[in-house]
C-alpha cells in the first residue's frame, strides 16, 4: 500500500500548538509517571515532564482492540510521524506493509504462532528492512552497487525500520490508539514473505498490531531495569549488583500479581528465553533465512 499524503496547504505553514492529549486507558498521575517505570525509590519521582515525555511514559503494550476501524487520514498521519525518525544517509531503507484483511491476518497470526493479536486488531503493520527499492534504483540508472551484499547495509534498513516504527507507536498513541509490537513474524520469515508477496532483499522485522484499545484489557506500566543497570558513563561497567537485580525481580514479581499475570522471575524468564536454540521458536535459522531472502551478508 502506498500513502501519499496530501500537499496542499503552503510549503511551510505555521506552527500549531500541539492539541490537546487524550485521556490514556490507564490512569496514572502524572507526577508519578517517572517513579510507576522504575518502582524504583533511587529514582526521583515528581519531576516536571511535558506532553510528549507524557505520551512516552505512559507507554504500555495493548493487546486487546476494540474492532473499531482506524480512519486513513488518522494512519498517515501515524507514517507521516515514522517518516520523521531519523534514517542513516538519508537511504530510508525501510517500508511499511499495511494488512487490514481478515484472512491475511488470520494467516499470519497463525504464522507468528497463533498470536490473537494480529486478527483482533482492525490493522496491522509490517515494518520491512528493504533493501530491493535501493538495488531497484541502481539498476534503472544503470549504476549496480555492491554495497547492498554486506552485513552493514541490513543492519541499517533494520534500524531505520525500527526508529519509524518506534516514532509511529508514540504518534499513535498520542492520538487515543494502542500497539503491540509482534516480533514472531520473524519465527518463518520466508512464510510471511510469501504471505506479502515481498521480493528478495526485504525481510519482515517486525509486525504492530494498532487500534483503538478495549478498557477492558488495558494494563499498567510495566517497570524497567533501573537505570543503573542499563547506564554507562565514558566505559562500560561490567559489574553487575545481584542485590540490584534481586529488587528488580521484586518489583517485577509485584506488577504481575497486580496484572493477575504468573508470577515468574524475570531472571529466570529471560534465561529460559535464550537458554538453547529451540528457545528461539525458529529464529535461530536466521542466517538461512537471510539468505533464502536473498541477503548476501558479506
Amino acid at each position: 500500500m502506498r500513502v501519499i499524503l496530501p500537499s496542499t496547504g503552503p510549503a511551510f505553514p505555521a506552527i500549531i500548538p500541539p492539541p490537546r492529549l487524550p485521556e490514556p486507558h490507564v490512569t496514572e498521575p502524572q507526577a508519578d509517571l517517572i517513579h510507576a517505570r522504575y518502582r524504583d525509590p533511587a529514582i526521583a519521582a515528581g519531576l516536571e515532564i511535558n506532553p510528549v515525555l507524557e505520551t512516552i511514559l505512559r507507554h504500555s503494550s495493548c493487546r486487546a482492540f476494540l474492532p473499531d476501524a482506524i480512519p486513513q487520514a488518522k494512519l498517515e498521519a501515524i507514517i507521516a510521524a515514522a517518516s520523521a525518525a531519523a534514517t542513516s544517509s538519508n537511504l530510508q531503507l525501510w517500508s511499511l506493509m499495511v494488512v487490514e484483511d481478515p484472512a491475511r491476518k488470520s494467516r499470519l497470526a497463525a504464522l507468528a504462532g497463533g498470536q490473537k493479536h494480529i486478527e483482533q486488531s482492525p490493522t496491522f503493520l509490517v515494518w520491512l528492512a528493504d533493501l530491493a527499492r535501493l538495488d531497484t534504483i541502481s539498476r534503472q540508472n544503470q549504476d549496480p552497487v555492491e554495497g547492498l551484499q554486506y552485513l552493514e547495509l541490513f543492519m541499517v534498513a533494520l534500524i531505520d525500520a525500527a526508529l519509524a516504527a518506534q516514532n509511529a507507536v508514540v504518534a499513535l498513541e498520542s492520538l487515543g490508539l494502542g500497539s503491540v509490537y509482534i516480533g514472531a513474524l520473524r519465527n518463518q520469515p520466508e512464510k510471511v514473505a510469501a504471505e506479502l508477496g515481498l521480493p528478495k532483499l526485504v525481510f519482515p522485522a517486525f509486525g504492530l498490531s494498532i487500534g483503538v484499545p478495549d478498557p477492558k484489557g488495558a494494563s499498567g506500566i510495566k517497570p524497567r531495569l533501573p537505570q543503573g543497570v542499563v547506564v554507562h558513563r565514558e566505559q562500560y561497567d561490567p559489574t553487575l549488583d545481584p542485590a540490584t537485580i534481586a529488587a528488580y525481580d521484586s518489583r517485577m514479581s509485584a506488577f504481575q500479581t497486580e496484572q493477575r499475570m504468573p508470577d515468574e522471575r524475570w531472571t529466570q524468564r529471560v534465561i529460559q528465553r535464550v537458554k538453547t536454540p529451540a528457545s528461539l521458536s525458529g529464529r535461530h535459522r536466521m542466517k538461512e533465512a537471510l539468505a533464502n531472502l536473498g541477503f548476501e551478508l558479506k
